[in-house]
């Protein structure tokens, strides 16, 4: 049903964006070379995920066969899963931004999207049972205070965070941040510093033999590696 995460709309206009991913927008629109973003009116963040499908109708029946309950708008298919604004739609055709300063220090493509919840077992039942999202690692760590859920979608993961000390509930899922695929982490640090954003310096990330740093202003919680 699912081919791949396509875009995610983001409230708020494109000229941050274009400085964080460096890259020039298109009728106000951003690609990477595996997601694009396209911005909404409204508050701030993330507002929802579009997923690429092949066969619309048919992805709509399924979806209304697993109990999902989707309504059309125009060429897409939009629903919640559990909190989170979700849509289904044709892949998009938009060619990659062109990159506005050295390719090095830019944005390559999305690695993975983050999704905070309260109740993961509910998660694994939306996004593996529902929507056929594969489920490639359920990794718990003490350490980090937090259960960690890896679904597959393409060649970007959806990552599901359950914060352990706050214990389950059916509290509404949250759309929190963003990790994107950067060729050179000191490259991007300093261009970024360069341009006025307040950057983290770079460090060693969970994944072995990864770098990354944080931007903390101007967007939502987005790591670069």
């Amino acid at each position: 049903m699912i081919t791949a995460l396509d875009h995610l709309v983001i409230g708020g206009s494109a000229g941050v964006y274009e400085t964080l991913l460096g890259r020039r927008a298109t009728d106000g629109r951003l690609r990477t070379g595996n997601v694009g973003l396209a911005f909404a009116d409204g508050a701030p963040g993330l507002h929802a995920m579009v997923f690429a499908t092949d066969d619309l109708g048919k992805a709509e029946s399924l979806l209304e066969r697993r109990a999902v309950a989707a309504t059309r708008e125009g060429d897409a298919v939009a629903f919640t899963g559990h909190g989170v604004a979700i849509r289904l739609a044709a892949r998009g055709s938009d060619a990659p931004s062109p990159f506005t300063d050295d390719e090095a220090s830019c944005v390559s493509a999305l690695d993975h999207v983050v999704v905070r919840t309260l109740s993961p077992e509910r998660a694994i039942a939306f996004y593996a049972g529902r929507l056929g999202l594969d489920l490639r690692l359920d990794r718990s760590n003490p350490q980090w205070g937090a259960r960690q859920l890896f679904f597959r979608c393409g060649d970007v993961v959806v990552e599901i965070v359950h914060n352990l000390k706050k214990g389950v509930s059916e509290a509404p899922d949250q759309l929190w941040g963003l990790a994107w695929r950067v060729p050179d982490v000191a490259k991007a640090c300093a261009r970024l510093k360069a341009a006025g954003l307040d950057v983290t310096a770079p460090r060693d990330g969970r994944r072995p033999g990864s770098q990354v740093f944080s931007v903390k202003d101007k967007t939502v919680a987005c790591p670069l590696w």
